[in-house]
């Protein structure tokens, strides 16, 4: 069950990233919208990756919730925000998913 909380925290850090992608696009009181999702995304995902830490080692656990929202990070910018894709940002790409899943699997 705490992996699986850890992969939601994961995804709130994906939305948080996003939401600060938002802040720096917009302006006004939309802004302050991108901002509070912001907020709330970022405190969500902190407190769940407390929640996953409670059971899981806190290596493991900081390494995965980083490596998921590095990789999420990344692919939302390239499909949302236009980030340039080449191969070696793919390939990096595909060997942190292995490593988050490798890590995965050595734990206990």
């Amino acid at each position: 069950m705490n992996w699986l909380i850890l992969v939601i925290a994961g995804l709130f850090e994906v939305a948080f990233a996003s939401c600060l992608a938002k802040v720096k696009e917009t302006s006004g009181s939309e802004m302050y919208c991108w901002f509070a999702g912001f907020l709330i995304s970022l405190t969500i995902s902190m407190l769940l990756l407390i929640k996953a830490t409670q059971t899981l080692p806190i290596g493991t656990a900081y390494a995965v919730w980083t490596g998921i929202g590095a990789v999420g990070t990344v692919l939302m910018g390239i499909f949302f925000f236009k980030d340039p894709v080449s191969f070696w940002r793919i390939f990096f790409i595909i060997t942190l998913i292995g490593s988050v899943i490798g890590l995965k699997a050595v734990s206990n």
